[in-house]
């Protein structure tokens, strides 16, 4: 089930919220708990329900080893146990993510590469398993870290289960919800939370269907169209893939963070402008920033972060990026990406260390269009598409110029490039360039939803947000899915 749908907002949404409240003005409070995770679970299997059973297998098989790791004492004797445990664990939850995300990309490049016949076995990869793998990962580190944060099955059933989370994040820490879950305020309805969770719900689903998906209808011809694109039609096509991932991802976890403050509870900031950013390093502490969180606490400070030799802090730096990058798609194009990550990372913090500094525009300038070049090779399906997109993007496969600049540049038709009537060089992608101003103008010069929602009051203003996000459910017919929704 998706959030912009008609089922999620007008029946499943407003009927697990009014049993909710209702069992537990009974003071049903197990019973309650109970509910959410049984319509966490209808959430989750809604298309499939063979994607239920490694749910549940998860939630049970990380609940019963943490129930181990709090059993052993942190005492010198235990050590040793108490990590082997966590070891299996964690090695369980990632074979897991393995079989079903990976299974095809290895067995692929082994036919490649040796000259196999290897089957490819297809299989229906479980929405969000790669949320679902990292968040039962930090669980079972901060129970390594703290043996004293146990809570009971139900509450952590709900916590991995909690549905405005489980597919695509934010990627909660077991501190940050499960103390939510277990305070009796949380039970009652709170007419604030409904309201703001409410309002930030309606920008979440304009930013999705009324930016996000108008972008991709622009995006997705120029990436899977399988033809040459000429210097405009490229770089609109990257653009638009930018500005739509930025919406539909930042759209979901606003919707996320809206339907759950529905049920008092207060998921983490997951995006803070991150088209701002000046540096590499300020974008990814606004982009993703849960996600980042994990890769920083969980991955880099575990190979020993920057506590180490300067040249292993930068192998530490690049691992850190080369796994994040495979943990968004089994495929090379995702691994490439998060290597120009890590590269530019690395390269960053050299900078840094030597005192330059460079004025803010031309700072903003060179990170922009350093994340919207990467994403290229994020949105591409093959190497060959990520290639030819970049060729137009480099002026290589045709430069047109308005025909009035022939007289000004004479030479420049030496050199391949055209000169026609403006109306006809921008009439492919006029339309677009439009969406792409006005998406860049709301990111850098509007508040985000984070400043928006604190700062929340009824008013006129908050009237036409909740207005907008009534005319983007006009919009629903034509449901698209969410970028990050498989990950």
């Amino acid at each position: 089930m998706n959030f912009n749908s008609h089922e999620f907002i007008f029946l499943f949404l407003p009927f697990t919220l009014i049993v909710y409240v209702l069992l537990n003005r009974q003071h049903l409070t197990v019973a309650s708990t109970i509910w959410l995770i049984l319509c966490s679970f209808v959430f989750y299997c809604w298309t499939e329900m063979k994607s239920g059973v490694v749910l549940a297998f998860s939630i049970l098989f990380n609940f019963c080893v943490g129930l181990v790791l709090t059993s052993h004492p942190p005492s010198e004797a235990g050590r040793t146990k108490r990590k082997a445990i966590l070891i299996f664990g964690i090695a369980v939850s990632v074979a897991l993510l393995g079989y079903y995300k990976y299974t095809g990309f290895v067995v692929n490049n082994l036919n490649q590469w040796w000259g196999l016949d290897l089957p490819v076995k297809k299989m229906l990869l479980p929405v969000g398993i790669s949320f679902l793998t990292f968040t039962q990962i930090a669980y079972l580190v901060d129970i390594y870290r703290s043996p004293a944060k146990r809570t009971s099955f139900l509450n952590y059933a709900l916590f991995i289960s909690f549905f405005p989370r489980l597919l695509a994040g934010p990627v909660a820490r077991y501190d940050e919800i499960i103390p939510q879950l277990e305070s009796l305020k949380s039970k009652a309805l709170n007419y604030r939370n409904l309201s703001m969770g409410l309002y930030l719900f309606a920008i979440g689903l304009f930013k999705k269907v009324e930016i996000a998906d108008r972008l991709q209808d622009w995006a997705s011809p120029g990436f899977d169209g399988g033809h040459n694109l000429n210097l405009l039609l490229a770089w609109a096509t990257s653009l638009c893939y930018s500005f739509q991932i930025y919406f539909d991802f930042s759209g979901y976890t606003d919707m996320a963070i809206g339907a759950a403050l529905f049920f008092n509870v207060r998921l983490p900031i997951n995006f803070n402008s991150p088209y701002k950013a000046l540096d590499i390093q300020d974008f990814w502490r606004r982009w993703h920033i849960t996600l980042t969180r994990f890769l920083r606490d969980y991955i880099y400070i575990t190979l020993g972060g920057n506590r180490v030799r300067e040249a292993h802090v930068y192998c530490n730096l690049m691992a850190t990026f080369l796994i994040g990058g495979l943990w968004h798609g089994a495929g090379w194009t995702f691994v490439f990406w998060g290597f120009l990550h890590g590269a530019a990372i690395m390269m960053h913090r050299a900078w840094k260390r030597i005192g330059l500094r460079m004025p803010n525009i031309i700072a903003w300038l060179v990170t922009f269009n350093f994340v919207n070049v990467a994403w290229v090779f994020f949105r591409a399906k093959t190497w060959n598409d990520a290639i030819r997109v970049l060729r137009g993007m480099a002026g290589l496969t045709g430069v047109a110029l308005p025909e009035g600049w022939a007289k000004t540049f004479p030479s420049l038709s030496a050199y391949g490039i055209q000169f026609m009537p403006w109306k006809r060089v921008m009439e492919e992608s006029r339309d677009s360039w439009l969406f792409i101003f006005g998406a860049l103008i709301i990111c850098l010069f509007f508040k985000n939803s984070n400043e928006m929602v604190e700062r929340f009051k009824p008013d006129w203003k908050s009237f036409i947000v909740l207005t907008a996000g009534a005319y983007a459910v006009l919009h629903m017919s034509a449901m698209q899915e969410f970028v990050y929704r498989f990950f």
